[in-house]
């Protein structure tokens, strides 16, 4: 079921599917709540799912200033934090009166899951990073954050998007599926500059979240790829055994994206998780 609900005067869109235990699904940067299509359909018969398009993404609008700009009375869009978008979903569970579920994060969405998981562990029952870390951008990644955003001005998020996708997917499913790799960049088109300048300030800017990690008494679902670039093996063998109770698992051959690499191992992966 689609609905909508007002987060600080944006209309932010999310759907929900099934019924019992709840479980929010948080998507990355440059993709929406259809990224995990596949999960939805193995996963909604044994749970209830509800999975938001973050502001800025799909049918969720923007989050703006509380002060309009001088003369033309126009809002603006503000600088925001990781923070805010964990506020977000903590609204969300409030308007669906959930006062605990399993909060599952992939990449953009696991930093928000982390941020959840330190402002609201209350809230939770479990949680889980999907080729996500809790380390914070060392300085050479905010470099490359910024000349992101110094690229997206220039030419739109469109034209960066199209570069970037392609490196969160292994050689063999790029070669395997071309045409899977095209309707995700197609689908990109959707992003406006402003969504994206400030989704890449607020990664940019999050603070390292180890200690989120270090003796949680929660279970904690991690999911890496041995072909991430993005959230490489090397990082999430440091974080793994932290908490006091891990479900580590480990997919060869893929990159960032198991929701299409891997989707059946995923799957299993996940509902293994949701339903101990």
């Amino acid at each position: 079921m689609q609905k909508t609900f007002i987060y600080k005067e944006a209309r932010i869109s999310y759907r929900t599917e099934g019924k019992g235990k709840p479980v929010v699904l948080l998507h990355g940067f440059g993709e929406d709540s259809h990224i995990f299509d596949q999960q939805i359909e193995f996963l909604k018969e044994s749970c209830l799912l509800i999975i938001p398009d973050l502001p800025g993404t799909g049918k969720s609008a923007l989050l703006i200033s509380d002060h309009p700009m001088p003369v033309t009375g126009i809002l603006k869009p503000v600088t925001v934090s990781i923070e805010d978008y964990a506020d977000c979903i903590k609204a969300l569970l409030e308007e669906e009166k959930i006062s605990k579920c399993i909060l599952l994060g992939h990449s953009m969405g696991g930093y928000i899951t982390l941020a959840f998981a330190e402002k609201y562990p209350g809230s939770l029952s479990r949680f889980g990073l999907i080729h996500s870390s809790a380390f914070a951008d060392n300085e050479e990644k905010k470099r490359n954050r910024q000349r992101g955003i110094d690229l997206m001005e220039q030419y739109g998020a469109y034209a960066f998007l199209k570069n970037t996708i392609p490196n969160l997917f292994s050689l063999q499913f790029k070669e395997a599926f071309p045409d899977k790799l095209e309707s995700l960049i197609e689908a990109s088109k959707q992003f406006s500059t402003e969504a994206c300048r400030q989704y890449y300030t607020a990664m940019m800017n999050r603070p390292d979240r180890i200690d989120v990690l270090k003796g949680n008494p929660l279970p904690v679902l991690f999911v890496i790829g041995t072909e991430d670039v993005a959230a490489p093996l090397n990082d999430l063998n440091l974080q793994i055994h932290l908490p006091l109770c891990s479900y580590i698992h480990i997919i060869e051959n893929v990159g960032h994206m198991s929701m299409w690499e891997a989707p059946e191992l995923l799957n299993s992966y996940l509902l293994e998780f949701i339903i101990e």
